[in-house]
């Protein structure tokens, strides 16, 4: 099926050192190509991207004033019906002189049964094409080339959900027995905008923590991201004025689904039976959450 060239206008190149990735067509005794009238040239297929390709090269493009350069399809048979191929390609012109390439900035295009050739009208002008001293045609040679780099349809789909209602959960934590706690210890499971939930504490402290201080942490038991502003109450069960609280935010992750305090507070303060944090050998702990956002990866 005869399908007509779409073909773009160009106002900006590039120069880069790197030669094109997929094709180069050298073309020798240029100056004769007007004489033998050939006003294009389609080169061999090559492959990109698992598809084949051709480089056709208009020798009168637009106005007859410039080079035109398309990139074309080169065999849609075995396609399925209403096929589509988007592609990010790259056209190329070599500098003979310099030793780098001029380039077409990289152009995303759609390739459909009804538009499979894409093209630049104003590639290089003539003007310059000839001029030797420009580099590009030199001893009547001229390189071009391309580069066609295929876009899989294997994106992740990211939905991110806010939540404007000011809605904060509050979870306790008693834990009993503290003085004999030499491991990190898990509240049960509980359920904040929408999530599941863990507090995590460590008696003996970790990380910047360690041996000094209590570590508390709030774990997320999801996969999704979630944004989340939370507050953790360290309760004196003496005076209220002497209770501790910390808050924070965080994007909770598969990744780094804990994230809190590893110096949270120091051992000989929440052991001071003065200040009432533990109580008949008990620590009580409060959590109040406000999720602010999820983030689900849609399949």
């Amino acid at each position: 099926m005869a399908v007509n060239p779409a073909i773009d206008e160009i106002t900006t190149m590039e120069t880069r050192e790197a030669p094109p990735a997929h094709l180069l067509i050298k073309i020798e005794s240029f100056s004769l190509l007007g004489t033998c009238g050939i006003d294009k040239y389609e080169t061999r297929e090559f492959v990109a991207g698992d598809y084949k390709w051709r480089l056709i090269i208009y020798f009168n493009g637009k106005n007859c004033e410039y080079v035109s350069v398309s990139l074309a399809m080169a065999d849609t048979s075995s396609l399925p019906a209403n096929w589509e191929v988007n592609v990010v390609f790259t056209i190329f012109l070599y500098n003979q002189i310099s030793g780098n390439y001029l380039s077409s900035p990289g152009r995303t295009r759609c390739f459909l049964e009804t538009k499979s050739e894409w093209g630049i009208s104003k590639f290089i002008s003539k003007k310059i094409l000839s001029d030797p001293s420009n580099g590009y045609l030199v001893n009547d040679n001229c390189v071009f080339g391309a580069e066609v780099f295929v876009l899989k349809r294997d994106a992740i789909i990211e939905c991110v959900s806010l939540n404007n209602i000011n809605i904060h959960y509050k979870h306790d934590f008693k834990i009993s027995d503290f003085s004999k706690l030499n491991e990190r210890c898990f509240s049960e499971q509980f359920i904040a905008g929408g999530q599941k939930w863990k507090i995590i504490l460590d008696p003996k402290g970790s990380g910047t923590g360690t041996d000094s201080h209590v570590s508390i942490f709030l774990n997320h038991l999801g996969l999704e991201r979630v944004q989340a502003c939370f507050t953790v109450c360290v309760k004196s069960q003496l005076d209220d004025i002497q209770t501790r609280r910390y808050s924070t935010s965080y994007w909770f992750s598969a990744s780094i689904n804990s994230w809190g305090w590893p110096a949270c507070i120091e051992l000989a303060t929440i052991n001071d039976p003065n200040k009432g944090f533990i109580l008949n050998d008990c620590c009580l702990l409060s959590i109040e959450i406000h999720v602010q956002a999820v983030a689900n990866v849609i399949n």
